[in-house]
């Protein structure tokens, strides 16, 4: 008997839990605070993009691309071939 009303009260306790949740964050205050702080977000996030310095380009010419008929000194091997070379 005791074991079954304290099942139910943690069950309650569970079911409140919810049900206040849900009736906190669905209410018309914490909508308008959500969209007021997205609202502020924004602003910072103009304002700090505005002060931004803008650094120039300097990686020009880095990157040098290679040809593979460069490259003579490569040897062409065949699996097959490799493993007919027992030494």
């Amino acid at each position: 008997m005791l074991k079954e009303i304290k099942y139910f009260i943690f069950f309650l306790v569970i079911i409140l839990f919810i049900l206040f949740s849900i009736k906190y964050y669905i209410s018309n205050e914490n909508i308008k605070k959500t969209y007021r702080n997205l609202g502020s977000i924004d602003k910072s996030i103009n304002m700090y993009d505005s002060k931004l310095p803008v650094i120039s380009n300097d990686t020009d010419n880095i990157v040098k691309h290679l040809n593979n008929d460069e490259n003579t000194n490569k040897k062409k091997y065949s699996f097959w071939d490799l493993l007919k070379n027992e030494n």
